[in-house]
């Protein structure tokens, strides 16, 4: 264990979750999050049993009643698929907050130090309830998982999945991460809702409505951003593409058998499996992360539309990046595509011009220090409500 995070006061391998919390309160300490700024917002455990449902609704097992412990899911495999779901989701959780803690200190309003604040606290309060169910129900091979999500750190580059590694240097990258990275989180969440696993499914419910938040952060965030007019929109376009490409490669390869095995076991379903189920749509097994890709890439390019709407007249629109460009991971991995789709022709030379245009560059990072100091995003005050919540430890009017 890294004492650089983590000291000599976290007990390696809780037993109990009581054991857990007081671990987590340590990873709080080392990552530099001050309770506090939670405010009077409650780290509690939420399941919405009804939403859930009691049959299992796709799969092998359809037409059973869903797995309520452990013990009743009938293989191992499919027992450490589960803690794996569940490892992986709470990773991205703690992640988040280490990414972006810094930036509470430089944000532009007390409105949005509020709803950095907030999104943290609800994505800790996420990474609790995954832990709480690896736990409860999976004995020492989930409180070792547990605890291994307090000790893996983005700023070590430890977490699991690399998008989660990322710096974030600044609220450009926060809220273009917000619209499209956490949009990708309520896919994933939206696919675990119909869960053959009763007690993840009926963990979605709550997460999804306090994802919404975050996901509207995002998107106003943007459109103040272009109404305030002093960060150039081609600039806004090049941090669109980064982050776009990496939500992208969040669903995982191209022709995986291990979504297709979730599905089979019923653990993880389609994105609005219940709407496809009563429309009988046809499962293609093999290519469900495509399928969930494809349906993010409708909704965010609906997004960014949105977003045109506010553009000044005579403006180029901004656009969402093919699917194809930028990924590191699956079928178009490595592969030289441009942001329209097309396959990129050129030496490498002229590669490295191609991403000059369309990436960020070094000069954005040094002009952008500049644009902050200006008001470089539309202003909103907080409302009464927020500064009397308490979170992000707002000072008051």
């Amino acid at each position: 264990m890294s004492e650089k995070f983590f000291g000599s006061a976290m007990k390696e391998v809780p037993v109990t979750f009581d054991e857990w919390i007081e671990n987590f309160g340590e990873w709080q300490k080392n990552v530099g999050f001050d309770p506090a700024w939670a405010g009077d917002f409650e780290l509690s455990i939420k399941f919405d049993w009804d939403r859930a449902g009691d049959v299992i609704e796709f799969g092998d097992y359809a037409g059973r009643p869903k797995w309520e412990r452990s013990l009743q899911v009938p293989h191992q495999n499919i027992r450490d698929s589960l803690v794996t779901m569940i490892t992986v989701q709470g990773d991205t959780e703690f992640a988040s907050v280490e990414q972006q803690r810094h930036l509470l200190d430089s944000a532009p309003t007390d409105y949005d130090r509020y709803s950095a604040a907030r999104i943290m606290v609800e994505e800790q309060r996420h990474g609790w309830q995954m832990c709480y169910l690896l736990m409860t129900y999976f004995g020492k091979q989930g409180a070792r998982e547990a605890q291994k999500l307090l000790e893996r750190n983005a700023q070590e580059g430890s977490r699991l999945l690399g998008a989660f590694n990322r710096p974030m240097p600044h609220w450009l990258d926060f809220f273009c991460y917000t619209m499209f990275v956490d949009r990708d989180g309520k896919f994933q969440l939206g696919m675990l809702s119909t869960s053959s696993f009763k007690p993840l499914a009926a963990s979605m419910g709550p997460m999804l409505k306090e994802e919404s938040f975050h996901l509207g952060t995002g998107a106003s965030g943007l459109r103040r951003i272009i109404k305030a007019g002093v960060i150039p929109l081609d600039m806004l376009q090049r941090y669109m593409n980064k982050w776009v490409a990496t939500a992208h490669d969040l669903f995982g390869t191209d022709n995986s058998t291990s979504a297709e095995w979730a599905y089979v076991w019923g653990i993880k379903g389609r994105w609005d499996e219940r709407k496809k189920l009563e429309s009988g749509q046809e499962v293609v097994k093999e290519h469900l992360n495509e399928e969930s890709r494809g349906h993010y890439h409708d909704e965010i390019v609906g997004e960014v539309e949105r977003l045109n709407g506010h553009l000044p007249e005579g403006a180029a629109p901004l656009f969402v990046a093919d699917e194809k460009f930028g990924r590191s991971i699956g079928d178009y991995s490595g592969e030289r595509y441009k942001v329209d789709g097309e396959k990129f022709n050129g030496s490498d030379e002229d590669w490295e011009e191609y991403l000059f245009e369309v990436m960020p560059r070094d000069q954005d990072e040094v002009d952008l220090k500049e644009m902050f100091e200006k008001e470089w995003i539309e202003h909103r005050e907080p409302t009464r409500m927020m500064i009397q919540s308490g979170i992000g430890q707002l000072k008051k009017a």
